[in-house]
């Protein structure tokens, strides 16, 4: 029998730990940088919200990159959060957006260093309160999402938005958030993208950088904990660093979980260095 080239494939549920909860994501670990075009086909076949692709550099680093079904992402945390627990180890990678360092504090839990996004308060979009079908409060820009400011939780919770209405703005993603939750909540949220092919994520990472600085303002601590209330729902803590050696950044922490590992049988065809 002719030896069949394989990619292996884990995947993790992050920000959690249980299994089936928290965010699943597909961590494909690679020996060479891969085409972009067969990075999206992987991607789109798992259909998760997101598939990370990560190699090892020749200086102990990672490059890493992150896929929607639809499209490439410039930044993605729950990936991120279940490639380092596939590693097993800390690490630093490069990334579309920077220097990620993250770390193992123990088993289970990893803890990452990411870029902070503080909101800027903009007008309320024509639509997004017919689109989101309840009242808006605020609505600020933080990073690639549209941040929306809900007046309770059970409003976050209780929401049925338009997603083809939502897709249409220009943002990666639409946050909404309200203060509180369950005990030892500070904020809750959900995150809706259909402009990237992914009606509602589970878990977001990337929107806790925004997240972090716009509750803490309203809180007046650095330190906070995130519910996301999606169906399957996850836990995000939260600690913001402002004015730090890397400048502002947000540090979340989340558990993770191996669910299942498996071998691609499509073998790669390479892409350039740093593509």
């Amino acid at each position: 029998m002719a030896h069949v080239a394989t990619t292996s494939i884990t995947v993790v549920d992050a920000f959690t730990t249980t299994a089936f909860r928290g965010n699943p994501a597909a961590v494909c670990l690679l020996d060479a940088p891969a085409d972009v075009r067969w990075m999206q086909s992987v991607a789109a076949e798992l259909n998760l919200s997101e598939t990370a692709f990560a190699v090892l550099r020749p200086d102990g680093d990672t490059d890493l990159r992150w896929f929607t079904p639809a499209v490439e992402v410039d930044l993605c945390g729950h990936a991120t959060l279940a490639t380092t627990h596939v590693l097993g180890r800390g690490a630093t990678f490069h990334t579309r957006s920077g220097l990620l360092r993250c770390t193992v504090p123990e088993p289970g839990r990893v803890e990452m260093d990411f870029p902070a996004a503080a909101p800027t308060e903009v007008s309320v979009p024509a639509g997004l309160a017919t689109a989101l079908g309840t009242a808006v409060l605020s609505v600020h820009e933080g990073g690639a999402d549209l941040l929306v400011e809900l007046g309770s939780v059970e409003e976050v919770r209780g929401l049925t938005p338009d997603l083809g209405a939502l897709g249409r703005l220009p943002h990666r993603g639409i946050v909404v958030t309200a203060a509180g939750g369950a005990d030892g909540v500070d904020c809750t949220s959900r995150w809706f993208g259909p402009a990237v092919g992914v009606a509602e994520d589970p878990v977001t990472g990337s929107a806790h950088c925004a997240l972090a600085p716009f509750w803490s303002v309203r809180t007046g601590r650095t330190t906070l904990r995130g519910h996301q209330a999606s169906a399957r729902g996850g836990v995000v803590d939260m600690r913001l660093e402002l004015d730090g050696p890397h400048g502002d950044r947000v540090h979340l922490g989340g558990g993770a979980v191996t669910v299942w590992r498996g071998e691609l049988l499509v073998a790669p065809p390479p892409g350039p260095p740093g593509q």
